[in-house]
Order: C-alpha cells, then structure tokens, then sequence
C-alpha cells in the first residue's frame, strides 16, 4: 500500500476590491515537500467577473496568475521562481494587500498530489 504524503495548500482568491475585502476562489496552490510538487490551478469566468466588477482588468489578472504558475513551475525571469520549492510556496501564500491573495494555508495527506490538486480546485472554484 502506498504512503500518504502530507501536502498544504491555499486558496487562491480575486481581490478586486481590497478595502472592501469581497473576494472570489479562483484557483488552488499545492505543495507537498515529498514528491517535490508545487502547482497551482486556477480558472477565471471572464463574463462572471464582469458582470461582478466590470472596471476589472481581466487581462491584467491573468498576467499575476500567470505569474503564480510561472513560480510554481520554478521558470520565467523572476528571481522568486529561482528559489527553492517551499520558499516559493512559502512567498506564494504569504499574506498580502494585493489583487490576487491566497488563503491561510491548510494540511492535509494525500496519495497522489495532482489528483488530490484537481479535487481541491473541483470543490473550492467550480
């Protein structure tokens, strides 16, 4: 029988409105130092979220989670995606006042992280 491994992950959530603190669930971030995995899965309903907030700049946030995967995958130009994998969960998840923020993080084991990433996003953003 396979072992479970522990993961964390976090919630990957719009802030259009930071004062306001409305958020929407767009993706999901998950790390799970055994198997070396950090990925992150994230969706947008452009006609949602203009009917929502219809000042957002969709493309500019697809530009900042592009950026989340870009780190994730440890490639692109920024020296964030240099760092080691939790280092780069950890500046991933850290807390901050920007349009694109992530939850508080939360444990949890698992057999398969990739699986375990596609039910996580299927019951926090779909």
């Amino acid at each position: 029988m396979q072992e479970r491994s522990l993961y964390e992950y976090a919630v990957v959530r719009l802030v259009p409105s930071v004062y306001r603190e409305e958020f929407l669930n767009v993706g999901v971030v998950l790390y799970c130092r055994e198997k070396k995995f950090l990925r992150v899965k994230y969706h947008l309903e452009a006609m949602r979220l203009s009917a929502i907030w219809p000042e957002l700049d969709i493309a500019q946030v697809e530009e900042h989670l592009f950026s989340f995967h870009q780190i994730c995958e440890g490639k692109g130009i920024s020296p964030i995606a240099q760092l080691p994998i939790a280092e780069r969960f950890r500046w991933l998840t850290a807390t901050r006042s920007t349009i694109i923020q992530s939850s508080k993080v939360h444990p949890g084991f698992c057999h398969d992280p990739e699986s375990t990433l596609e039910e996580l996003f299927a019951e926090m953003v779909l």
